[in-house]
């Protein structure tokens, strides 16, 4: 649930503040038909994200960086473009072809927007899926409510950016909006900059490097400075409500001031708890969801008759355990036993599952939990095929033992690398 919240947040903000700018730098600048463009671009962008985000998922058609390279040709360079045409002052009664070159590259920065980050986004709940048996499990579930937290976050926190700078003067959002704009075109850039290193399409350097090594270390640091930015305008307007001066010529009109700032000190405090949540999303949350999970230690066990053997008297508690058998490689092969919930029978499983590896499970509050996907097991279908579960092996119960065949324990020896991760 955490890590869906997180990557959400982490994909989703930035976005979100992004195009709540555009809109409410168009609304300000009384472009009319502008509104009916930049719509456009963000319908066209959603549901190109939405098409993309299935393909991803379902095929192998997509080369995602390539992809990612046009987007952030057109995007940066929408940005220069709109940069040039507004150096100097854009009006209503401006050239026709003017304006509509402006409102042509602010619907395309929406789209990219869009494009860059919704597809990942609309892939999540596939990764949900093929981690889970069914779409009512609790893993899933828990994992749909992380995600969908995340997304309305992300939306709030846009609106409320869009109710509130729509308040602003033109020279406050105008600057605002293009320092925001610049941030996320260098986001783009180290992005491209990082994949193009990566495919060796342009030769590395030093500095080269240090550039892709940083923004990617830090890539939060764009979406930090973004929020601080667009904090500037809120800040702003709530000093100017408690010094309001504008005049009126009877009552109505004194009522309709008040409510509008009274409007407007709404939405700055929704933005501030939506920055909060967001920065406590990316730091607080995000420690605490990546902390180290150590694996309980190997147990004993008997080696006899080319099995390995666990007492029942170890294994009847109801918890788990964890014993292993080491080849001629030298290779660590674990397993998994723990007592079911439903009767008298026993849960075995290698501590390996097809979908994460040789990762392991650990016990945490009665129940077992995948350590690299935090899927939760039902410990009753431990020893099935299906999900996360761990992968099935052979044993039988007899004389107070349950014997797991080296054989087949060996027959699953390149799940394991050899190394000991647990204590």
């Amino acid at each position: 649930m955490l890590t869906y919240l997180v990557k959400t947040t982490q994909e989703l903000m930035m976005a979100g503040i992004v195009i709540g700018l555009i809109f409410a730098y168009a609304r300000v600048k009384c472009f009319r038909p502008a509104g009916r463009v930049l719509m456009i671009g963000f319908i066209a962008g959603l549901a190109a994200s939405i098409v993309m985000g299935h393909v991803k998922n379902t095929t192998n058609l997509i080369d995602t960086v390539k992809w990612n390279f046009g987007m952030f040709a057109v995007s940066i360079a929408a940005y220069v473009l709109f940069l040039l045409l507004t150096a100097r002052q854009l009006r209503e009664d401006s050239g026709t072809a003017r304006k509509g070159i402006v409102y042509f590259c602010l619907a395309a920065i929406i789209f990219v927007a869009l494009f860059y980050v919704v597809p990942d986004v609309v892939g999540y709940p596939y990764t949900f899926h093929a981690t889970e048996q069914t779409f009512l499990s609790t893993g899933f579930l828990y994992r749909l409510i992380g995600w969908t937290l995340g997304i309305i976050l992300s939306i709030v926190a846009g609106i409320a950016v869009n109710r509130c700078a729509g308040r602003a003067d033109e020279k406050l959002l105008g600057t605002v909006a293009k320092l925001v704009l610049l941030v996320y075109s260098c986001r783009l850039a180290s992005a491209g900059l990082q994949a193009m290193l990566a495919r060796r399409i342009i030769k590395s350097n030093h500095t080269l490097f240090v550039i892709a090594k940083y923004t990617s270390n830090y890539s939060n640091v764009f979406i930090y400075a973004v929020m601080l930015l667009a904090a500037i305008i809120p800040a702003v307007l709530c000093i100017r409500s408690l010094h309001v001066n504008e005049p009126y010529s009877n009552p109505a009109q004194h009522r309709r001031i008040r409510i509008k700032w009274i409007n407007i000190r709404k939405w700055s405090a929704t933005i501030a708890v939506c920055f909060v949540l967001a920065v406590l999303n990316l730091t607080v949350v995000f420690a605490y969801d990546s902390r180290a999970v150590e694996l309980s230690p190997v147990e004993d066990s008997i080696i006899e008759d080319d099995c390995v053997k666990v007492s029942l008297d170890q294994v009847s508690d109801g918890h788990l355990h964890r014993f292993a058998y080491v080849t001629e490689n030298g290779k660590q092969i674990r397993f998994i036993v723990v007592k079911k919930t439903n009767g008298s029978s026993y849960g075995v499983g290698l501590d390996a599952c097809d979908i994460c590896g040789e990762t392991g499970y650990y016990e945490k509050d009665g129940q077992v939990v995948c350590k690299l996907c935090d899927v939760v097991m039902n410990v009753n279908t431990i020893g099935f095929k299906g999900g996360c579960n761990p992968i099935v092996i052979d044993y039988s119960v007899s004389g107070g033992y349950i014997s797991v065949p080296i054989e087949g324990l060996l027959e699953h020896e390149s799940q394991f690398t050899g190394r000991i991760v647990v204590n």
